[in-house]
């Protein structure tokens, strides 16, 4: 696939946008905002050698913001006709004329905007054909089935090949958009014996086709992951030592994202209201915000606004500099936006220095999470319980499955209790981090 699938050039989209911006102040806007989007992809899933589905994917869409002084309306379209484009501008006017004013709603600080737009380098278009697709998740399930003849079934393995480009314009002048893709490969298979089934999977993914993990070795990680599973037992209730796997290490680093961003704080309603400048994690650990990284999965040289991204720390020898804030939530608090509108960029988590192997040797004793299952955790008071699936560690080695327990703590408590961060850093997503030791949890079981 190429720059040529697009069914609009970004020379197209900025006029659209430039469009929809001049309707919006011939109707009587104050100030109004657009984005101009479209995207496309494949998607080819493969089960027990099989195709079970073949998806194709295309749409597109332009959204307005329109504003009447403090009050503010939206409405989106998937026609770019004009007459439709109209309509929705009118629409958007129609629901601000309805809309109680808010000192806080508006477009971003003009001095705020990226006024430079750095080359990321996030188009990958990957050229492949329904039948190279179908034959790689054939590969990977192969290989995946191939790991232990106790694997008995699978869910399947799927190849995804998406692009997208978008431009963002306001009325303050600030126009800007790219394109971007992103590729995966994924499995899943069920292990059988005496002791009953068990599931587990991997998945790869990346902007370019090339930075994918092999489909031999997605499926041989997914087949592994499966089998070590089977004969697993469960736990007497205990306190004790808990490493969380690095994709798991991942989400308590989200937890940590949703507590210190603007919606929650302006409702007051986070576990770490008034953190700025508080110790929230052991002084030997360190978030930095990365925008800029080539390739990155959540890269960004602006936020949904048109506001500019940067490179910050947001907890330095672990306190807390900075909140995750878009314009909204940043005039509620009476501050300034941070470029977060939309999310977190590219948060990256320096390893402690220690290897997984080694972190199991640190813990000595204890349990090791590599699935959590259910939703447990109150943002309010920081409460956290998650059902859990993974290892009981002896003497820094795995000695048995365990699953159908529970781990319970306060994520505030917990975060301070962190005792390491692994080299093996998990590179699939917006938060970059190796896997996190903890202290001490509740292990709730028989």
């Amino acid at each position: 696939m190429s720059e040529k699938h697009f069914s609009y050039s970004d020379t197209l989209l900025r006029d659209l946008a430039d469009r929809v911006l001049d309707l919006a102040r011939s109707a009587g806007a104050t100030a109004a905002e657009v984005e101009a989007s479209e995207g496309f992809g494949q998607s080819v899933n493969v089960r027990k050698g099989e195709v079970e589905t073949i998806e194709f994917n295309k749409d597109k869409g332009v959204g307005v913001t329109a504003y009447l002084g403090q009050r503010r309306g939206h409405a989106s379209t998937s026609d770019f006709s004009a007459d439709a484009l109209k309509r929705t501008v009118d629409k958007a006017l129609a629901i601000a004329r309805f809309t109680a004013e808010d000192d806080c709603a508006g477009l971003a600080d003009a001095d705020l905007l990226a006024q430079k737009v750095p080359q990321l380098d996030l188009h990958h278009p990957w050229d492949l054909p329904v039948d190279a697709a179908i034959e790689l998740a054939r590969t990977c399930e192969a290989a995946a089935l191939a790991v232990d003849s106790r694997i008995t079934n699978s869910e399947g393995a799927g190849v995804s090949v998406q692009e997208s480009q978008f431009v963002y314009a306001n009325s303050l002048g600030f126009m800007g958009g790219y394109p971007g893709s992103r590729h995966s490969l994924s499995c899943a298979v069920i292990a059988e014996d005496a002791s009953g089934m068990q599931r587990d999977y991997w998945y790869t993914t990346a902007r370019e086709a090339g930075d994918l993990d092999s489909p031999e070795s997605v499926g041989r990680r997914a087949g592994q992951r499966t089998v070590r599973r089977l004969n697993a037992r469960k736990l007497a209730t205990r306190q004790c030592p808990v490493l969380f796997e690095a994709p798991l290490a991942a989400g308590l680093i989200a937890s940590f994202v949703s507590a210190v961003s603007g919606g929650h704080l302006y409702r007051k309603s986070s576990f770490l209201l008034d953190s700025l400048g508080q110790q929230v994690f052991p002084s030997f650990m360190q978030i930095e915000e990365r925008p800029f990284i080539v390739k990155g999965l959540s890269s960004a040289p602006f936020d949904s606004e048109g506001v500019a991204t940067r490179d910050r720390d947001v907890v330095k020898d672990g306190v807390l500099q900075g909140y995750f804030l878009s314009t909204y939530s940043a005039r509620k608090l009476g501050m300034k936006s941070t470029g977060n509108a939309g999310g977190n960029h590219n948060l990256i988590v320096p390893s402690t220095g220690e290897s997984f192997a080694e972190l199991l040797q640190k813990m000595s004793t204890g349990l090791l999470a590599t699935e959590l299952l259910g939703h447990g955790l109150n943002m309010v008071t920081g409460d956290y319980s998650r059902g859990v699936a993974g290892f009981w560690v002896e003497n820094g080695v795995l000695a048995y499955p365990v699953e159908e327990i529970t781990v319970a703590g306060n994520l505030k408590d917990m975060f301070m209790a962190i005792q390491a961060i692994g080299t093996d850093i998990d590179v699939r997503g917006s938060r970059r981090v190796g896997s996190i030791l903890i202290e001490r949890m509740t292990v709730a079981g028989n």
